[in-house]
């Protein structure tokens, strides 16, 4: 749990979460574009890779090669346990903290 809190604290990886809910399935290149042209952040080649490193290995992100192609999902199943986690049904009252 603590690599999905990482990985979300860099206002750089969330803008590529961001970027892949828009069109997933992009490309290294395609996500380089994009984040220049949709959302104004210029990051080397090499720096996105990075961030999208640390986003899978945090279970954000999966992968598929496509040919020579790697083509990166967003895989949001470590956000809904992250959600769960702290909450509760409505009709369950809270605890009572004596």
């Amino acid at each position: 749990m603590a690599d999905l809190y990482d990985a979300l604290a860099a206002p750089a990886r969330r803008t590529i979460l961001d970027a892949l809910c828009a069109r997933d399935g992009q490309t290294l290149f395609e996500l380089c574009v994009r984040l220049t042209t949709h959302h104004d952040l210029t990051l080397t080649r090499q720096a996105v890779s990075q961030h999208l490193q640390v986003l899978e290995a945090a279970g954000l992100l999966t992968t598929h090669r496509q040919g020579r192609v790697k083509l990166h999902y967003v895989d949001p199943t470590p956000l809904d346990a992250l959600v769960t986690r702290w909450r509760r049904p409505a009709s369950t009252p809270p605890e009572d903290p004596t």
